[in-house]
């Protein structure tokens, strides 16, 4: 049984960094794909930028060390880009649905995280 949880938990793990590398490749390429317009951004545009895609993929690279840390880092991000995008840039929460989806490896490594965090109570 501890066999299959460990599995579970290496698949779940590999899969949290393996897409972690691909979402923060395709939001480099949005970001870096096209000239910048450095000086049209303003101050709340780069407090969003600052939380997304900057402050999820931070995250995603500390999670592959520290998964709780990093998992955690990911969603907060993604929690305050969120309330910064709906509450501060006046955007509908529904045109914001592909900002979960390249943040998705977060909470993978979350699970990861809480699977890991259970086994070391059932070890000791």
């Amino acid at each position: 049984m501890l066999d299959r949880n460990l599995l579970l938990q290496g698949i779940i793990r590999w899969t949290a960094r393996i897409t972690s590398v691909i979402s923060t490749l395709i939001l480099s390429l949005f970001v870096f794909g096209e000239p910048f317009p450095v000086r049209k951004i303003t101050g709340v545009e780069w407090l969003g930028l600052m939380l997304f895609p900057v402050g999820v993929v931070i995250g995603f690279a500390v999670a592959w060390w520290r998964e709780g840390l990093g998992s955690t880092i990911s969603i907060g991000s993604l929690v305050a880009f969120y309330i910064v995008f709906v509450f501060v840039m006046n955007e509908p929460l529904t045109d914001g649905g592909w900002f979960l989806v390249f943040a998705f490896p977060g909470f993978l490594f979350l699970i990861s995280s809480l699977m890991t965090g259970s086994k070391k109570s059932v070890v000791a």
